[in-house]
């Protein structure tokens, strides 16, 4: 008998908020004045809300499962997942917090990131239909640290996946507690993809020295692919290494730029793309959402004829904004 094919290519289980985005202050903020923003956004925000999102309008089959609460923060974001074709039919509702939300104030070197977990922290191993996770190629999940509730089944949740014939992809992002440990460790030999920046490579791997970091990293999974900003990507596989450089671009702001490089990597790799192809989309897709800016002004591009691919993407994403 033939096997059934999988409902989704793409399954995700993760956080969802929106960010609300302020440019144009100082990275010293002064007490008890109140400071004038040059700019405003309100954008779909989390690593996992914007990773499904992109995977989605790329053209992926998505299935995404997070926790809302009764406000209009998790309608609107809601909305956006939606209007993307993002499946949202196992998303549960929490009672007793409100959806999550995140403001950053960007600077030219760095940014400001407060955030307010809400639902986000309370979504545990029972909110999840496993069989509606399984239904698929592929699991991702991003921001490991911030499942509280979750944290301690995420090595469970991973052994069943994987039992039922995934493949499995990990963003951590950033540990907000900089311990790197909890349950980390017991979901990594589960893990087929591990996707780090460079200081989150250095941090997991407990070592300041990146080149050791990728040497213990890549010892404990079967892929490794490393975002290393301007110097471009690397993916580590059986010892050898694959590099892809980043595009000529004027970057306006690299929010979620990050997870929009997973998109664009998985997004290939399901569809059985070499690692080269699975890297190069990685870039085009993550470089044209890090060119967008605060509503009405333009975005600043010195052209790239490989970004033409995408443009369809581009404006895809212009509502956002």
């Amino acid at each position: 008998m033939t096997k059934a094919e999988p409902r989704f290519d793409i399954t995700l289980a993760g956080e969802i908020n929106l960010d609300i985005l302020l440019y144009g202050f100082p990275e010293e903020l002064p007490l008890e004045n109140e400071l004038l923003a040059s700019g405003c956004c309100v954008t779909l925000g989390s690593s996992s809300a914007i990773t499904a999102h992109n995977l989605s309008v790329l053209g992926s089959k998505v299935g995404f499962i997070t926790r809302v609460g009764r406000d209009d923060f998790g309608t609107i974001a809601m909305g956006r997942l939606n209007a993307a074709g993002v499946d949202l039919s196992r998303v549960t509702e929490s009672k007793s917090y409100a959806t999550g939300l995140t403001m950053v104030l960007p600077h030219p070197e760095s940014r400001h990131i407060l955030t307010y977990p809400g639902s986000m922290a309370e979504m545990a191993f029972e909110h999840l239909d496993l069989d509606y996770l399984a239904s698929s190629r592929h699991f991702h999940l991003s921001s490991f640290f911030l499942h509280r509730a979750l944290v301690p089944r995420i090595p469970e949740l991973f052994r069943i996946l994987k039992s039922k014939g995934l493949t499995i992809s990990c963003d951590t992002n950033d540990d907000p507690q900089d311990r790197w440990g909890e349950t980390f460790p017991e979901a990594l030999p589960y893990v087929d993809i591990l996707m780090p920046n460079e200081r989150e490579a250095c941090k997991m791997a407990r070592t300041t020295d990146f080149e050791e970091a990728v040497r213990r990293l890549s010892a404990q999974v079967p892929l490794l692919v490393v975002k290393m900003g301007s110097k471009g990507a690397m993916a580590v596989r059986d010892g050898g290494r694959v590099h892809s450089l980043p595009l000529s671009v004027d970057v306006v702001d690299p929010l979620g730029a990050g997870d929009t490089f997973n998109a664009g990597f998985l997004y290939q790799y399901v569809r059985g793309a070499d690692l080269k192809t699975c890297l190069d989309r990685m870039h085009i897709v993550g470089v044209y959402y890090a060119l967008h800016t605060v509503p009405d002004q333009r975005v600043r591009l010195r052209v790239d004829p490989h970004l033409g691919g995408v443009r369809d993407l581009f404006y895809t994403y212009d509502y956002l904004h």
